[in-house]
């Protein structure tokens, strides 16, 4: 190429034009096509970590303080409440948290920020507490012994009565949760730890545990003096005093009480007050037997009648000491609309003066101790028993042949009179009726009894302690025979 090339310009003497020779054909190399490259894209910068708040929620009572912990921020903190009337948030910076105070009940948010400008949203609830719960409480019961079941049903009781509770909440403490490790001797200790729950749907629910320590004291047992019975008006239209008596050192009593709250009616409970007006505290030992509250009123009567009889055997009771010139709630019970309520009581004054003591009825909402606005005695057209009556046992001997006549143990027979003016005691109820029984068998091979209840004070359920068995009858007529 270069040779050809310089031929055809190396030339001598004048210039003439001169067409070169045609160049040769050539194929021209083959070329690749290389795709255009995309324009360089700018380098992401890192996403920057979210503020992290634990919890991202929170529920904050009234009067309470709750604590935020604060990770993944840059510099400070800072936070925004969308409603301070309802909460206040104090921070810490070096502990990277934030202090929550409740001051009002309702909803609203806390904005936490930092310095890149992030933000984290949390929902804060504020409400009440549903209520408070007694850490610790002393529990003085009788018994010979005290069985589990009954030393279950009084702490559980206890822990129930020191424990508080907003309106509208309630307070959960089953006994069949305790753990009692068997009965307990007179004069012995225990602790049993009660867990407690007070729960409502405008508050923020409370768990905790009351540790209650049982005494058992020696009490020996009684007989009581005399019988009172607050059964009038047995069905309540209006609130006020049911029955009013005295209890003292000398008169130790039994208490029966059956009141029923009809249909249309407002709910209410039925409350037991013991007043001490001396100068000087008193110790009150009393045994009970509630039934109820239920619109079955045999029911409610079998209920009420087997507890007591129960705890009447095995001597188990409460005691409790009643200031000086101080008015306690002995007992208190729901009685809704539509249902009936019992108590059967044995109460005794152990120390100190006389007490007085009051059965009212109230509406359910108010509190149990409220004053009451009518002194006087309720009264109704419908008349039942409501006194004090001389006898509150029968005891009886019977020796039986097995070839006598049936085996027949009537109750009710005899109508007791009432010391005060009233009605009489149709039926004996309230009345301890026992009987020792005497067997004797002329024949040469055992044989099998049968004893027979027979009612005389109108339709009744009976309720029986045999040897320690429990036995009880259904609904018998007057008259007749339930086996």
């Amino acid at each position: 190429m270069f040779a050809t090339a310089c031929f055809s310009v190396c030339i001598l003497g004048a210039p003439a034009q001169v067409n070169p020779p045609p160049a040769p054909a050539t194929n021209p190399p083959a070329q690749t096509l290389s795709p255009t490259p995309p324009p360089a894209s700018p380098t992401p910068m890192p996403t920057p970590p979210p503020i992290i708040v634990d919890p991202p929620a929170a529920g904050v009572p009234v009067g309470f303080d709750q604590t935020l912990h604060v990770s993944q921020v840059l510099g400070n903190i800072s936070v925004a409440v969308a409603n301070p009337a309802l909460l206040n948030a104090v921070i810490d910076q070096d502990a990277r948290t934030i202090a929550l105070t409740g001051k009002a009940v309702g909803m609203t948010t806390l904005t936490v920020s930092d310095q890149r400008g992030l933000t984290a949203l949390v929902p804060i609830r504020v409400a009440y507490n549903a209520g408070s719960i007694a850490d610790s409480v002393w529990l003085q019961i009788t018994g010979n012994p005290a069985s589990p079941q009954f030393i279950a049903e009084q702490a559980a009781a206890i822990a129930t009565k020191m424990a508080s509770a907003r309106p509208g909440a309630a307070i959960v403490a089953p006994p069949d949760d305790l753990v009692v490790n068997g009965p307990l001797a007179l004069d012995d200790l225990r602790t049993v730890d009660v867990p407690v729950l007070i729960q409502g749907n405008e508050y923020f629910p409370v768990n905790g545990t009351t540790h209650v320590l049982i005494e058992n004291r020696a009490a020996p047992r009684i007989s009581p003096k005399n019988l009172l019975v607050s059964d009038f008006p047995e069905s309540l239209t209006e609130n006020g005093v049911l029955f009013t008596a005295a209890l003292d050192r000398s008169q130790p009593r039994r208490f029966l009480y059956f009141h029923y709250n009809p249909a249309g009616q407002p709910d209410r409970r039925i409350v037991l007050r013991a007043e001490n007006p001396s100068a000087e505290p008193a110790v009150l030992q009393f045994i009970s037997g509630e039934g109820g509250p239920s619109p079955n009123e045999m029911e409610v009567g079998h209920d009420s009648t087997q507890r007591f009889l129960v705890r009447l055997v095995q001597n188990e009771g409460n005691i409790i000491v009643i200031p000086a010139q101080t008015t306690i709630t002995l007992f208190e019970q729901d009685l809704p609309a539509k249902a009936i309520v019992s108590n059967l009581l044995q109460l005794r004054v152990l120390d100190g003066g006389q007490i007085h003591l009051t059965l009212l009825a109230q509406d359910a909402a108010d509190s149990p101790g409220a004053p009451i606005s009518d002194a006087m005695l309720l009264t109704s057209k419908v008349k039942h028993a409501r006194g004090v009556y001389q006898i509150a046992e029968f005891h009886y001997d019977r020796l039986w042949n097995l070839t006598d006549p049936y085996l027949e143990l009537p109750i009710g027979q005899i109508p007791l009179p009432n010391l005060i003016k009233g009605e009489s005691l149709a039926g004996d109820y309230g009345v301890l009726q026992s009987f020792v029984v005497t067997i004797q068998n002329p024949l040469h091979s055992p044989q099998a009894i049968a004893i027979y209840e027979n009612p005389r004070g109108g339709r009744a359920t009976g309720t029986f302690l045999i040897d320690g068995v429990l036995v009880q009858s259904h609904q018998t007529p007057a008259y007749s025979q339930y086996k």
